[in-house]
C-alpha cells in the first residue's frame, strides 16, 4: 500500500540559526512515523539575514531530496508564504507551522490523527503560550477579528500550527487575489474544524517579525477580503445618525418656538458636527479601502513573486 504523503509549509523570516532544528526535529518525528512519506518546503519571505543561505545549506545536506527551497523576491507577508507553500504541496495531508521551533514538529501526529479521525483541518491549541504580552495581544485581537466579522467559532482557536486535508488545500489555491488570509480561506472552505491541545515552546532565537503595523495590515487583510459587515455597520451607523439628527432638528424647532429666547448651543452643535465629520470620514476611508484593495486586484498584483529556488539550481 502507497503510504499517504505529509507536506510541511515553513514561512521564514530571520531564522537563519532555528530552520536548521526545525527540519532535523520534522525528520526525527517523520522517523518514527513510518506509514507516512513526507516532504518540506521552507519559504523564504524576503528576510534581510542570511535565510536564504541556511536554506540551502539544508537542501543541500538532504540526501532524500525532499526539501524545497524558494526564495521571495521582496517581504510579502507570512500568509503570502504559506500561499506560496501550499501551491508547491503535494502531500494528502499539509502541515503549517513556524521557523522558530516554538510550535513542536514533535506532535504533528496529534494533529492528523485529528485529520484521520475526520476532521478537515485540526489547529493546534496552547494552554500555556510563550509569546511576549504584544504578540499575545495580536493574537486575541486576530481571533476577536475572525470571530466578529469571519464568523469563526468563538471555541475555536486559531493558531499558525495546523494540518488540512488535501481538498482543503485544492480550495484554498483556487484565490489569486493580493491579499491571502489564511483562516479565512479556511473557513469559506469548510467549518469541520478542530482544535488539538499541543505545547507551546520559548523563543530561543530573535524576535517576533510581527510588529504592531504587520498585525494592523493582516486585521485589516481579513475583513476586506472575506467580509462585508463593516459597510454594513457603515450603513446601520448611518441610518441611526440621520434618524437622531432628524429627532434632534425636530427638538430644536419645539424648543425654539417654546423658549423663543434659548441659546442655541454653540459647544453641543460644534460636536455634533466634529463628531459626524469623523465618522463620514472613517466611513469613506472604510469604502474606499474596499474599492482600492478591488482596484489593486483587478490589475493583478502578485500574491507573491518567486526569485528562485533550489529546483532551480538542480537543473
Amino acid at each position: 500500500m502507497e503510504k499517504k504523503i505529509i507536506s510541511f509549509v515553513i514561512p521564514c523570516y530571520r531564522s537563519e540559526k532555528t530552520l536548521a532544528g526545525v527540519v532535523d526535529e520534522i525528520g526525527s518525528t517523520m522517523d518514527a512515523m513510518q506509514e507516512y512519506s513526507h516532504e518540506i518546503i521552507l519559504i523564504n519571505d524576503g528576510s534581510p539575514d542570511n535565510t536564504w543561505g541556511a536554506i540551502c545549506d539544508v537542501v543541500a545536506k538532504d540526501a532524500s531530496k525532499r526539501i524545497l527551497g524558494i526564495n521571495f523576491a521582496k517581504n510579502f507577508g507570512q500568509h503570502a508564504a504559506i500561499m506560496a507553500g501550499l501551491n508547491h504541496a503535494k502531500g494528502d495531508y499539509v502541515v503549517c507551522l513556524d521557523d522558530d521551533g516554538q510550535t513542536p514538529a514533535s506532535e504533528v501526529g496529534k494533529l492528523i490523527n485529528a485529520l484521520v479521525d475526520g476532521a478537515d483541518v485540526a489547529y493546534a491549541r496552547y494552554e500555556h503560550k510563550q509569546h511576549s504580552i504584544f504578540r499575545n495581544f495580536g493574537t486575541f485581537m486576530n481571533e476577536t477579528m475572525a470571530t466578529v466579522m469571519l464568523g469563526k467559532p468563538k471555541d475555536l482557536y486559531v493558531s499558525s500550527y495546523f494540518a488540512a486535508r488535501r481538498f482543503v488545500v485544492e480550495e484554498m489555491i483556487k484565490y489569486e487575489s493580493s491579499y491571502p488570509y489564511v483562516i479565512g480561506l479556511v473557513l469559506r472552505t469548510t467549518r469541520n474544524v478542530v482544535n488539538v491541545d499541543v505545547n507551546h515552546r520559548k523563543r530561543t532565537e530573535g524576535e517576533s517579525g510581527y510588529s504592531f503595523g504587520k498585525l494592523f495590515a493582516l486585521w485589516i487583510n481579513g475583513f476586506t477580503a472575506f467580509s462585508i459587515k463593516p459597510l454594513r455597520f457603515a450603513t446601520f451607523a448611518g441610518t441611526v445618525f440621520a434618524l437622531l439628527g432628524f429627532l434632534y432638528g425636530i427638538y430644536t424647532i419645539i424648543k425654539k418656538f417654546v423658549y423663543p429666547v434659548a441659546p442655541m448651543g454653540y459647544a453641543a452643535l460644534m460636536s455634533a458636527v466634529i463628531f459626524m465629520g469623523g465618522m463620514l470620514m472613517l466611513m469613506l476611508g472604510m469604502v474606499g479601502e474596499y474599492v482600492g484593495r478591488l482596484y489593486i486586484s483587478q490589475n493583478k498584483n502578485p500574491q507573491y513573486v518567486i526569485r528562485e529556488t533550489t529546483q532551480d539550481e538542480d537543473k
